[in-house]
């Protein structure tokens, strides 16, 4: 009996009608490809300074600011959702695919196509649950803004605004996908990250710019403010506070910045790490290669996955707790258990929201249980262990779960490898020339590889966070950047080869 069609077939026709960028019908030169990545990112950091028309600045306030490096956005922006709606519909889209409640073979072509088409409809839904509660809880109009369009009017015209420049990232990160190198959305991480790296190192504006430099308000970037630190003040005065604020002091100590090192560092050598099975060609005799099964096989993309959750785990935790209407559901609103937040914050300093939020340093937890006295955060030694805790458990099992479904939705699995390289025409030596062979043998590695690969990306992401970065990039994003520059870095070499050789553009999958 014939199996149906998924219902989404259904609502295809729809989706197709929304504006898409349309794929090349041939080979995109490489000179080419490049030059849309620069484009892209140059029209990107454009968009991260064009502020939203109408707002009021001072009185708003991010409710992602402690995921905004991996959101990819800017505060007060057209980007003030960032990617968030389009990581958001992806998970949505990845959990009913592996949990087979929408019947797609991501494998056919044609179902894929389908999973695409509505992927964008539900982007564009996405996009509006994510602006409606922040500009009606959090992104306030300005008086004048409001006395021309009227209360309703001036929020309308925030939300367009908001999804205008979210719809035209997802439309960014189609460009790059389609006409050239690697993921857009996780070049726009690498690009903000970057930025905020650069500026956290070696920004020698003080602290409190309204005020001239001093012992109390030195440089904000770690190198300027670790030189002023030296330079001003005596052998006994750094013993008695001098290093204390140079390695601790907020913004940008120096311990970050170390951390910041050691993690770049570690994630080049983990990403080096690989199991290479042996290819050679069916019918070109001496002609061989390798199958590279890299043990941060699922990428990076488990980890923005999860990120992109636990930010709006942390977003409903905020409207529950402070929105005048959802606070006064009964149970759930207002509830400190879920989520207490400060007001004038979004940053959860008790409850649910708290222990599954990111810890930014050492100051944010392990001063606290060394040195309660002078570091202390409300809580006790085994509130900040539990946090931690909770934390990593929470990154880590998420992250293999979305490796695993990941691996599935992107053709990655033992079977879809197993088809690539038949169709590339190599075969493992010693082994008959079929599909199922070679699934056979790659079922001995991908599937724990991905478990693997999923735990140590999320281990790695809570390790980095513990430690902090330079710029408040935030573990996560700074992790996430290294990865994305090293596949980016891989990406143009595969590219190069192709270009040369146009024959692997058949083992790349990517004859067109």
């Amino acid at each position: 009996m014939e199996e149906q069609p998924s219902l989404l077939y259904k609502v295809k026709p729809i989706s197709d009608k929304l504006p898409a960028v349309k794929r090349p019908e041939g080979h995109v030169h490489f000179r080419t490809k490049m030059m849309w990545v620069v484009v892209i990112l140059v029209l990107y950091f454009v968009m991260t300074n064009v502020y939203i028309y109408g707002l009021d600045q001072a009185e708003s306030l991010d409710l992602f600011a402690q995921y905004r490096t991996i959101m990819a956005g800017a505060s007060g922006t057209i980007l003030q959702l960032g990617i968030g709606p389009i990581v958001t519909a992806s998970i949505i889209m990845q959990l009913f695919v592996g949990a087979k409640i929408i019947k797609l073979d991501l494998t056919n072509n044609k179902d894929k196509g389908c999973y695409q088409s509505v992927l964008k409809l539900l982007v564009i839904v996405m996009i509006i649950v994510e602006a409606v509660p922040q500009v009606f809880g959090f992104l306030v109009p300005s008086a004048s803004f409001e006395a021309s369009w009227g209360s309703m009017g001036a929020k309308l015209l925030i939300i367009l605004q908001l999804c205008v420049g979210s719809y035209v990232v997802f439309l960014f990160d189609e460009v790059i996908s389609k006409w050239g190198i690697g993921s857009g959305i996780s070049l726009f991480i690498a690009a903000g990250v970057a930025q905020s790296v650069f500026t956290g190192a070696l920004n020698w504006y003080p602290i409190s710019s309204g005020a001239a430099l001093s012992m109390s308000n030195p440089p904000a970037g770690t190198i300027p403010k670790a030189i002023y630190v030296l330079t001003n003040t005596s052998s006994s005065e750094m013993a008695n506070g001098g290093y204390e604020l140079i390695f601790l002091g907020e913004p940008n100590p120096m311990i970050a910045l170390i951390g910041t090192l050691l993690i770049f560092l570690l994630v080049v050598y983990i990403e080096s790490t690989r199991i290479e099975l042996p290819l050679s060609h069916g019918n070109v005799r001496g002609a061989r290669g390798r199958y590279p099964i890299k043990l941060m096989y699922a990428s990076n993309i488990p980890v923005i996955l999860m990120s992109a959750l636990l930010a709006n785990v942390s977003m409903v935790a905020l409207l529950l707790y402070s929105n005048d209407f959802l606070s006064s559901i009964p149970i759930l609103g207002g509830n400190g258990v879920i989520g207490y937040f400060p007001e004038g914050t979004t940053s959860a300093a008790g409850g649910i929201a708290w222990y599954l939020s990111a810890p930014s340093g050492v100051t944010d937890w392990l001063m606290p249980i060394l040195n309660p006295a002078s570091y202390g955060n409300g809580h006790t030694v085994l509130q900040n262990l539990g946090h931690v805790l909770v934390y990593g458990m929470v990154m880590i099992m998420g992250a293999i779960l979305f490796a695993k479904f990941w691996v599935q939705t992107t053709n990655l699995g033992p079977d879809a490898v197993a088809r690539q390289i038949q169709k590339s025409g190599m075969q493992i030596p010693g082994f008959r020339r079929d599909p199922r062979v070679l699934k056979r043998v790659l079922e001995r590695y991908i599937p724990t590889i991905t478990i693997i690969s999923g735990a140590l990306i999320g281990a790695l992401a809570t390790g980095a966070d513990m430690i902090g970065t330079t710029g408040h990039a935030t573990g996560t994003g700074l992790l996430l950047s290294v990865g994305i520059l090293i596949h980016f870095y891989e990406a143009i070499g595969r590219e190069q080869m192709m270009e040369m050789n146009p024959i692997m553009r058949g083992f790349f999958g990517r004859e067109e």
